[in-house]
């Protein structure tokens, strides 16, 4: 039960600190300034629902996709805990980081007729970090039995579903929260953010070379 809860934390903790509802709230409204109560409703409506479904794919078949490519699940969880690292360093610095959104794809989706699924969805929701959580911890999740397999899925849907809740309030968020504010909550999240990073490489190492826990090589 204690394990179960653990990482039951940490599923739920990762999966929305990497989605990270703030952020991508305020993007929504620098590219959604322009457009009517209707129009931002249905952009975050569609966004949500793009990006659930992209993590629900990666969440239920990432690792017959990394077995189709023969990318073994401790390596996976070292490149992914590297790249969790560096997303943290973006926030605590209070960045964006350039694996949710370049300023390149900001500036191009200001002007698209549908920001909804790019950029929006891809990459500032579901983005590579949010997709190597969810791949890891379901693979993480298969060895502990159904509940922990149903925390994983569960834990996404949560994500995406605060994150629609706030594009939805974004009017309202936006009035109460300023920069200060969002820079501190950012760089709080990202501290949390490399704390689990630092684990998923560890967790990597230790899986992928047993010498260097004492264990047969």
């Amino acid at each position: 039960m204690v394990d179960l809860l653990s990482f039951a934390l940490l599923s739920f903790s990762s999966i929305i600190i990497v989605v990270n509802p703030l952020a991508a709230t305020l993007i929504f409204v620098s590219l959604t300034g322009t457009m009517d109560r209707a129009t931002k409703l249905k952009v975050a409506r569609d966004s949500s629902e793009f990006a659930l479904i992209i993590l629900l794919i990666f969440t239920i078949a990432g690792g017959w996709i990394l077995q189709l490519f023969g990318i073994s699940i401790e390596a996976f969880r070292i490149a992914g805990g590297l790249l969790l690292f560096g997303i943290g360093m973006d926030m605590v610095y209070a960045k964006t980081s350039r694996t949710q959104m370049t300023a390149t794809e900001k500036y191009e989706g200001q002007d698209a007729d549908d920001i909804a699924v790019m950029p929006l969805a891809i990459p500032m929701i579901a983005g590579p970090g949010a997709i190597t959580s969810a791949i890891v911890l379901m693979n993480e999740a298969i060895g502990m039995g159904i509940a922990a397999i149903a925390i994983v899925p569960v834990a996404a849907v949560t994500a995406i579903g605060v994150t629609y809740y706030m594009m939805r309030h974004s009017d309202v968020i936006v009035q109460r929260i300023g920069q200060r504010e969002y820079r501190a909550v950012n760089r709080l999240m990202g501290m949390l953010l490399i704390a689990i990073a630092v684990q998923f490489i560890i967790i990597g190492l230790r899986t992928a070379f047993p010498i260097l826990t004492g264990g047969p090589a």
